[in-house]
């Protein structure tokens, strides 16, 4: 049997998880009102060791469970950014937790965004959009998450100068229109020693990533391997609709060779891709490069690597015509890709590998991938 590229990936990522299984791990309680502030020794985007000691001093704690993959997260940057700057000179100390774990955290979940929450990527998260507050990873074991309980990304938890949980909950009722006032009114409260009237409150946003639910992860990675792989013959008139884009979707195009390295060890990468965003309006398209005659080789190739997106392979072995029907831009180096919004707007061309990262920006931020016209 043929070793499947994400069973294969699964796992490795599943590696020391076998013995949790998601009945006999208990759900981690919310800490409730009046509760102590439990410790914790975590590590920050600025490669610091933070734990509960290094906020003594402050008047007010507020933390906040969030990360980067979540929509309701991303939402509320700027907010957090504004409560950071409004309440740290009134002795108001503001740390943001990041603390799903990767190895529950599946592709499809982080198709509205451009990076996961690896620590790698909030560093550059933080970067991105300027945070001045600690950014703290609790990814890997999760002992944070546990002891206080987050249920969805944001929770908010406001705590006393004695470290006492006085209000947990969400930032503010709307995604959309909010401006943290629910949590200011509660940090002013605390501030000025008044009761909070609603010390607990409903929040909203992706759910907690623990690392011992992955069942649902397993059973998605185990559809995508069983998807059909296909290589179909392609002319330059074919070649040319293709970049013409006239589809109701976004398109990542490549064109590579199963003789070229860089090709070969990028093509992952795009199979990566095409899982992220495929629930949006975005298809990934490859352009094989090879002699006809090695067609079957090539298949073999894509089905190694679980490439169900739409396959096509150059029927001429006129390499000019291939380089002139994809591009006139391109000198006809490989590995060669463009981006085509719908209508033919060509928005990224690139000889050589593509930047993961840069790649995933320029996907996920592009107005087009929703349907927008």
């Amino acid at each position: 049997m043929k070793k499947k590229l994400f069973l294969a990936l699964i796992t490795i990522l599943l590696t020391g998880y076998a013995a949790f299984g998601q009945e006999s791990h208990p759900q981690p309680k919310t800490l409730e009102p009046g509760s102590q502030a439990p410790d914790f020794k975590l590590k920050g985007v600025d490669d610091k060791t933070y734990s509960l000691s290094d906020f003594a001093k402050s008047k007010v704690l507020v933390i906040v469970f969030s990360c980067n993959h979540c929509p309701t997260a991303q939402a509320y940057q700027d907010r957090l950014n504004n409560i950071y700057s409004k309440y740290t000179s009134k002795g108001v100390s503001l740390v943001v937790i990041s603390s799903n774990s990767m190895k529950s955290l599946n592709l499809w979940e982080q198709g509205w965004s451009d990076l996961d929450d690896s620590f790698e990527a909030m560093k550059i998260r933080a970067k991105d959009k300027n945070f001045k507050f600690p950014y703290l990873y609790d990814g890997d074991d999760q002992k944070t998450a546990i002891a206080y309980g987050p249920e969805a990304t944001p929770h908010a938890y406001v705590f006393d100068k004695n470290r006492k949980l006085q209000y947990v909950g969400c930032i503010d009722p709307s995604m959309e229109n909010g401006k943290a006032e629910t949590l200011s009114n509660a940090i002013d409260a605390v501030l000025e020693d008044r009761k909070i009237e609603k010390p607990v409150t409903k929040v909203f946003g992706c759910s907690t990533k623990w690392a011992w639910k992955t069942e649902g992860t397993i059973k998605l990675y185990k559809e995508w391997s069983e998807l059909p792989v296909t290589l179909e013959n392609i002319d330059t008139s074919g070649i040319r609709k293709v970049i013409q884009n006239k589809s109701d979707k976004l398109r990542l195009i490549t064109v590579w060779a199963s003789w070229c390295g860089p090709c070969v060890q990028e093509f992952p990468d795009f199979v990566i891709i095409d899982r992220i965003y495929r629930s949006r309006q975005f298809e990934f398209v490859s352009i094989n490069a090879d002699k006809l005659s090695r067609k079957d080789n090539v298949l073999k190739f894509l089905q190694k690597n679980e490439a169900s997106n739409k396959n096509y392979i150059f029927s001429s072995d006129n390499n000019g015509d291939l380089v002139e029907a994809v591009d006139p831009k391109w000198s006809g180096a490989l590995p060669y890709t463009l981006l085509v919004e719908q209508g033919g707007n060509i928005i990224y061309r690139i000889q050589g590998p593509i930047n993961m990262i840069e790649m995933r920006k320029l996907i996920n931020w592009n107005r087009y991938i929703d349907g927008v016209k």
